[in-house]
């Protein structure tokens, strides 16, 4: 199980890099992370809208709503340029996180 700490630090790079590609709504973003994480990460709505309202009002993401190929109205959000340069600059940070544990957990010699 991975901890409610790790999970909400990686929030923020993981909606900006799933909305890299296209725009998505809500219930999406969720299914998307569920599935790229075989179910080792499961959102809720409680946890993710927050996430995307902070993303929107630091400029980072935002939302439109449109009608669905079903009829029903979603709100759909995508990255701005600043976003992308947001995501850039997470990336960086992760790599470097991931490079230094990656370091320390190399397995010892028998």
């Amino acid at each position: 199980m991975i901890s409610k700490a790790l999970i909400a630090a990686s929030t923020k790079p993981i909606i900006l890099s799933i909305l890299l590609s296209n725009e998505n709504y809500g219930y999406q973003i969720i299914q998307r992370v569920k599935g790229i994480s075989n179910g080792s990460l499961e959102w809720s709505d409680g946890m993710l809208y927050p996430v995307l309202h902070r993303l929107e009002k630091d400029g980072y993401i935002i939302s439109q709503w449109k009608v669905s190929k079903e009829g029903r109205h979603r709100k759909y959000y995508r990255l701005t340029d600043m976003g992308i340069e947001e995501l850039e600059a997470e990336k960086r940070q992760w790599i470097s996180v991931h490079s230094a544990l990656s370091k320390l957990w190399k397995p010892f010699p028998a």
